[in-house]
């Protein structure tokens, strides 16, 4: 049996040219191919904003190389798999150019979302839980946010008059049609074929053609005008090489973490039969809370190094901030310092995988004429996949986000009228936040009905216990009064615009 868990450990349908890497370090191959092709990328991202610039290439040229290397990656990776990732991408853009334009958002949605469900079946039931040695539902999860987005936007460009729209659907609305290449290089560029992270069409050819840079000076110029400032005597230096050093230091942090003690706290022994039978309650409150706190680096190291390849190539500035320094958040999928200090639900969900509530929130929330948190939980339910402990993580999270906001509105006022009370009430809702977010995340990393119910009997569904009588007990109906000066308290907490950080809506209704 060892040898067979071995074999599948370095099973792969894509490269096998670094197998022994992955021996040496004990690590799957496809792990160790996938960084290979994200450091790949880092140093191909330099070289295309170096020699590759639009001083230096046509746009065509651009386009070409950022799809022709995401196509290679793919199959380096993948294998034959990468097939199915370029076989939606080709459909979809069939549907783009033959469909009709007053229902192509309708007729994308319906084709990538189906075809991705298909293959989070498949794995469920054809490969009875099991997740491939190469697993390609993460790229083809991306290209689905990317196909979707692209859609909806060429709707509201096309078919929409301009007051119809809210805003930002204004602005990043698409009057034409793209080309082949414009298609591909939008959805396979090599910056994010892996991990992402969605971006908007718009700012995608800003960037090849040469203009995502200034366009954003130039917002930003002309609101430092609105505001009654002069600007800057001097072009400011944008370059993104202090932002990517940064964030290359963050993810060799997480690599480290992982290494040393993510590897050193399982998951599965959460659900260990001797375990949850001999251990005291506190002992696996305990280590269910570290688990979970040693499982996030992973996905910061992921999300972190994604960006810092979009930044290398020069893509992702979001504009300047109050004291004059760039920001290259624009894309940014994580923010740790806000997940790791939250103290509060819905302020952890705002802070973590930060692309796909945008998503979310552009493709149905904001588009749903009824039932729009509905019918928002399901899409996300649907895009993450098919396993069971993804719905009980969402299924949970309903009662608790009913018992946060009552328990807000019922007693976070009386902490206000003083720094030490409002420190406590900040450290007491920081510790709830965090074990809350552990025991509701569980389900979501088990994946199976058997080893969720484990683990909830093991806790003794304490969370769903007193989520639910919190929400009954504090269930009261607010004057309009009451209801304004919430509003304002929570706008006026609320970070301002000069720091440059990504607006997240509060009807982000993403997971974990």
């Amino acid at each position: 049996m060892g040898e067979r868990a071995e074999d599948l450990l370095f099973k792969t349908t894509g490269s096998k040219w670094l197998l022994p890497v992955g021996r040496l370090l004990g690590l799957p191959i496809d792990q160790v191919n996938f960084m290979s092709c994200q450091l790949f990328a880092l140093a191909a991202a330099f070289w295309f904003r170096l020699y590759l610039s639009p001083g230096h290439a046509s746009p065509l040229v651009r386009h070409t190389f950022a799809t022709l290397l995401g196509i290679g990656i793919l199959i380096f990776c993948f294998g034959w798999y990468s097939a199915h990732i370029l076989a939606v991408v080709v459909a979809s853009y069939f549907i783009i150019v033959k469909g009709d334009i007053n229902n192509v958002h309708r007729y994308t949605m319906v084709t990538a979302m189906g075809y991705l469900t298909a293959c989070h079946v498949s794995r469920v039931f054809i490969y009875n839980y099991g997740i491939l040695s190469t697993d390609f539902s993460g790229p083809l999860m991306i290209v689905t946010q990317k196909i979707t987005t692209l859609a909806f936007q060429l709707h509201d460009g096309t078919c929409k008059k301009s007051e119809q729209l809210a805003s930002d659907q204004r602005l990043l609305a698409i009057t034409a049609r793209p080309s082949l290449i414009e298609y591909l290089s939008y959805n396979l560029n090599f910056l994010s074929v892996l991990v992402g992270p969605c971006s908007n069409y718009k700012d995608h050819i800003d960037f090849i053609e040469g203009r995502h840079i200034s366009q954003r000076l130039k917002q930003h110029a002309a609101a430092a005008a609105r505001n009654g400032h002069n600007g800057y005597d001097r072009t400011p230096d944008v370059s993104p090489l202090k932002a990517v050093c940064r964030k290359l230091v963050v993810c060799c942090c997480c690599l480290l973490f992982f290494f040393v003690v993510t590897r050193s706290l399982p998951i599965t022994f959460n659900v260990n039969p001797d375990f949850v039978s001999h251990a005291p309650f506190l002992s696996r409150l305990t280590y269910a809370f570290f688990s979970i706190q040693a499982a996030r680096p992973k996905f910061y190291f992921a999300w972190t190094l994604a960006d810092a390849v979009n930044n290398a190539a020069g893509f992702g500035f979001r504009g300047m901030d109050g004291s004059g320094k760039p920001c290259w958040d624009l894309i940014s999928n994580v923010n740790i310092i806000g997940i790791e200090t939250a103290t509060s639900f819905k302020t952890f969900i705002d802070n973590w995988n930060i692309q796909t509530g945008v998503w979310l929130k552009a493709v149905c929330y904001d588009r749903a004429p009824r039932h729009r948190l509905a019918l928002t939980f399901i899409l996300s339910a649907l895009w993450h996949g098919v396993y069971p402990g993804y719905y009980f993580t969402f299924i949970t999270a309903i009662p608790i986000t009913m018992a946060a906001r009552a328990l807000r509105r019922s007693i976070r006022h009386h902490f206000l009228g003083s720094r030490g009370l409002k420190l406590g009430y900040d450290v007491v809702t920081w510790m709830a936040t965090q074990l809350t977010i552990c025991y509701t995340v569980m389900p979501f990393l088990l994946l199976s009905v058997d080893h969720t119910i484990t683990y909830y009997r093991s806790m003794y569904f304490h969370v769903h216990i007193i989520s639910v009588l919190a929400a009954v007990a504090l269930h009261r109906k607010h004057k309009p009064t009451e209801d304004s000066k919430s509003a304002s308290s929570s706008s006026s907490s609320a970070p301002s615009s000069s720091q440059c950080q990504p607006v997240h809506s509060n009807n982000n209704k993403k997971v974990l």
